[in-house]
């Protein structure tokens, strides 16, 4: 990313107030720097040199004092503003990279960006922070200040202006050189950050399966691996920093004592009068200090840089288009799938390939098929979140007429769907707004009667009574505090109480024992005799058995021509 890349400013309104802020307290602090070193040096002159009593000089150093204390609210107002920037443009930016990465669809996310994303988006962007607060605003200091420090230091005396000149330009050089190596440096931490993140997402989301089969502790020496590479890229970032401060110090003292010393010989042959020396001496550190800590709080800023990078990248993929056209009545139209073709993520396969899939309202259709066939997979596509490499994906209203899907309007659609996915979604919220979409006390008669009976076709209502609140009790992300079949059970008892007229269910049994299958099997059949057009992925018996419909998905190995040009 640029010092300033404009894209931050596009995707992060928060950073455009505080741009403003950091500019004008820029300038500010520029008058500030100049009207203080001129009070100093005359103050000193008048005291050291000509002698005048401190009586005297009591208005001058009230005004020296005045101007000292502004320069400390300038610089306590430009922090605090940065903190709140910072959190703000983080948050948009976290905001917008989990939208676009939704958007993008799971296709993308399973070919490796999904675990790159969570990373991205949690501490990744967190590393965005000394951007704002250290780097930012002395970036824009080194504009104002120094600019103006030297048209001063011009003005009185040429001599140093020039030897500031011809100095200068080295501390940006230098930057470019060590920044360079740095910032690789910090990308590669970056990735292997992300690589550190995607193993100990895959080894918590499996670490019940390797616990049954005894190898819970395999993967730790992988993950050690990549923790140990990732110290050792951050240590070798510090020690660049390092390294490059003790140069930029270096550079910028032997500069201001080259002006100190011309000075001082030009005192000692009158050439220059007291106060002018004094002047330029006080205001020659100013000159180098905005780049000296741009250079500084750059390796501080690195790492969010690098994740800022990455964050525009993903904003920057581009989406499909989204269709336009309002989906008909689910109620009484039949989703079609013909000979529908999609290639798994990261094998050479294609899976499901040529499926047909008839779905008439108010139908149960179950999908089954070997593991890793594309049973999933199908759902993506009927879901309309996922596009297939051939084939068509249609939706045929009341009258005959058939729309693609990809030309449907996706609220529309997903709005008459009730998707149950082998891992539900459950949201924080007290289990009552869980499964009606209100809490206990909000909802009326009728409203508590027909949640009471689906949560008792369900066995919702056992789960309820165990809870110390009932209803109104409140659960944790994912369902915190609910077994993996209680969690079952409050999605399946939102589905039975949601009016889309087309529920699909993924694998609901997966995860649950026989009472649990039993519970799932009711459900199923209350949604048949209400009519309801379902989609079960399935592979027991017991739920095969109610379908009016069995389609069986099967893969292909992927063609040689079509490996050799794949990604």
């Amino acid at each position: 990313m640029k010092p300033l890349d404009p894209r931050l400013l596009r995707y992060a309104r928060a950073a455009r107030g505080y741009l403003a802020l950091t500019v004008s307290l820029g300038l500010l602090t520029a008058g500030l720097v100049i009207a203080q070193a001129v009070l100093l040096a005359r103050v000193l002159a008048s005291a050291a040199h000509d002698g005048v009593p401190l009586a005297d000089l009591l208005p001058q150093i009230g005004w020296l004092a005045a101007v000292v204390a502004a320069r400390t609210v300038a610089t306590g107002v430009q922090e605090r503003f940065a903190h709140r920037a910072a959190t703000r443009a983080v948050a948009e930016l976290r905001e917008q990279v989990v939208a676009r990465a939704a958007q993008l669809g799971p296709r993308w996310l399973a070919e490796g960006e999904g675990a790159r994303v969570v990373t991205l988006a949690t501490r990744g962007l967190e590393a965005l922070e000394p951007y704002f607060v250290k780097y930012l605003p002395q970036l824009v200091l080194s504009a104002t200040v120094t600019p103006a420090v030297l048209v001063v230091v011009l003005d009185l005396d040429w001599i140093s202006a020039a030897i500031a000149a011809g100095t200068l330009p080295l501390i940006p050089i230098f930057m470019i050189l060590i920044g360079q190596l740095t910032q690789g440096r910090s990308e590669k931490s970056l990735r292997v950050m992300q690589r550190l993140g995607s193993q100990v997402l895959d080894l918590v989301a499996g670490l019940p399966t390797l616990k049954a089969f005894g190898r819970e502790r395999g993967p730790a020496a992988r993950v050690q691996q990549l923790g140990d590479a990732h110290r050792r890229a951050t240590m070798g970032t510090l020690r660049i920093a390092f390294l490059s401060g003790m140069v930029l110090e270096l550079l910028t003292s032997l500069s201001v004592a080259l002006i100190a010393v011309t000075i001082g010989m030009r005192l000692v042959y009158g050439d220059v009068d007291l106060v002018t020396g004094l002047t330029v001496l006080v205001l020659a550190p100013e000159v180098y200090w905005p780049l000296r800590q741009v250079g500084m709080q750059f390796h501080a800023s690195t790492d969010g840089v690098a994740a800022a990078d990455q964050v525009f990248r993903v904003l920057e993929t581009p989406v499909p288009a989204a269709g336009t056209t309002p989906a008909p009545d689910l109620r009484r139209s039949t989703l079609r799938l013909r000979g529908v073709t999609v290639r798994a993520p990261g094998r050479d396969l294609l899976a499901p390939h040529d499926l047909d899939l008839t779905l008439p309202p108010g139908r149960t259709v179950v999908v089954t098929g070997p593991s890793g066939a594309g049973k999933s997979t199908t759902v993506d596509v009927l879901l309309g979140l996922l596009r297939p490499e051939s084939g068509t994906v249609e939706v045929v209203d009341a009258e005959g007429r058939a729309l693609p899907l990809a030309d449907v309007d996706p609220r529309s659609y997903w709005d008459q769907v009730a998707w149950l996915p082998q891992r539900p979604v459950l949201e924080p919220a007290s289990v009552s707004r869980l499964v009606a979409g209100a809490e206990d006390v909000d909802l009326d008669d009728d409203a508590r009667a027909r949640r009471d009976r689906a949560a008792a076709l369900t066995g919702m209502d056992a789960v309820v009574a165990t809870l110390p609140d009932g209803w109104a009790t409140d659960l944790g992300r994912g369902g915190s505090g609910l077994s993996v079949g209680q969690r079952q059970r409050v999605a399946l008892t939102r589905a039975l109480l949601s009016d889309a007229p087309l529920v699909v269910l993924d694998e609901p049994t997966a995860h649950l024992d026989a009472a649990g299958e039993r519970v799932v099997l009711a459900t199923v059949r209350a949604l048949r005799a209400e009519g309801r057009t379902v989609l079960l992925v399935a592979h027991r018996a017991s739920l095969v058995a109610l379908a009016d419909e069995v389609v069986t998905v099967r893969s292909a190995p992927l063609p040689a021509s079509l490996a050799e040009v794949a990604p």
